[in-house]
């Protein structure tokens, strides 16, 4: 298989910065995407695009398309479809001040920033309700199956499509419930991280085990919690060889399925959502192929 950026399967950083960008000029995008694809190495930064940037480009991209907004039973999921987002990854919150700055010089002809978001690693991999995140997690040839592309032409095979979502968390209210009642939202226990047996059906362990789709709906997640100066939650980030199982999940958590809603829904909305696609790399650079031939 053709290298995948190596951010995708790498574990989480402890700081990140999230970028996206919306297309100012398609005459001046081509040059633009020629530097990108130099300053980007898939690890430090891992880029993906838009089927609007693709489409800029007079391409097309199979399975890639616009962040769909959902109404559920009770409960709404937007679309914030960008052109492009990059992920900036490391240890150090001043290095990702420095990199960032020089990405978006370097898009500044084509790609203008519009949203900028600091994530980071909380209690080795927690959420900030303090629940660990990600725990059936796909592990080893398993991940590598859910989260690339394995088949198709140069360029192609090695990539992945990833689904990005701003999560705002209401801290004060889930904080305030029981820590049984609690429990019973997330479907496990805090205390050892055990899922509970008797959790309800709306519990979002519940809702989201990938197991229980046909087809299976596995996904290489790889979320942090963020905060502003006013609000707190989960940058939702998931890897996968297609959109198809995020979305499956997603529209199960949104009740389109059974009208059941996640309990998550009660203290957390989803504020933004898009999908991208993350280019394999070539000699440690994206593998702008399908872009610019």
């Amino acid at each position: 298989m053709q290298p995948s950026q190596p951010g995708i399967l790498a574990d989480v950083p402890s700081q990140a910065r999230h970028l996206f960008f919306t297309l100012e000029s398609a005459d001046a995008l081509p040059d633009a995407l020629t530097r990108l694809a130099r300053l980007a190495d898939g690890e430090t930064i891992v880029v993906g695009f838009g089927a609007s940037l693709l489409q800029a480009q007079g391409r097309h991209l199979d399975g890639l398309r616009a962040f769909p907004a959902l109404s559920g039973a009770s409960v709404d999921v937007p679309s914030t479809q960008h052109a492009l987002w990059c992920w900036l990854r490391g240890e150090d919150r001043g290095e990702l001040l420095h990199r960032s700055r020089e990405l978006i010089a370097s898009l500044a002809s084509a790609l203008r920033l519009v949203q900028s978001t600091d994530a980071f690693r909380y209690r080795e991999g927690r959420d900030l309700t303090g629940y660990e995140d990600g725990t059936e997690n796909p592990e080893g040839e398993k991940a590598v199956a859910a989260a690339l592309v394995g088949e198709g032409t140069d360029g192609l095979r090695g990539g992945s499509f990833a689904a990005v979502q701003h999560w705002v968390h209401d801290l004060d209210h889930f904080g305030a419930l029981p820590p049984g009642e609690q429990d019973h939202i997330i479907g496990r226990r805090k205390s050892d991280n055990e899922e509970l047996g008797d959790a309800p059906e709306s519990a979002h362990v519940k809702r989201t085990a990938q197991e229980s789709f046909e087809p299976e709906a596995f996904v290489l997640r790889r979320s942090m919690p963020w905060s502003d100066s006013q609000q707190a939650g989960l940058l939702f980030l998931a890897f996968g060889h297609s959109l198809e199982a995020f979305e499956a999940q997603l529209r199960r958590m949104a009740g389109l399925e059974d009208g059941i809603v996640d309990a998550l829904f009660r203290f957390s909305q989803p504020t933004s959502g898009g999908y991208y696609w993350c280019p394999p790399v070539r000699d440690s650079h994206l593998d702008l192929r399908i872009l610019l031939g």
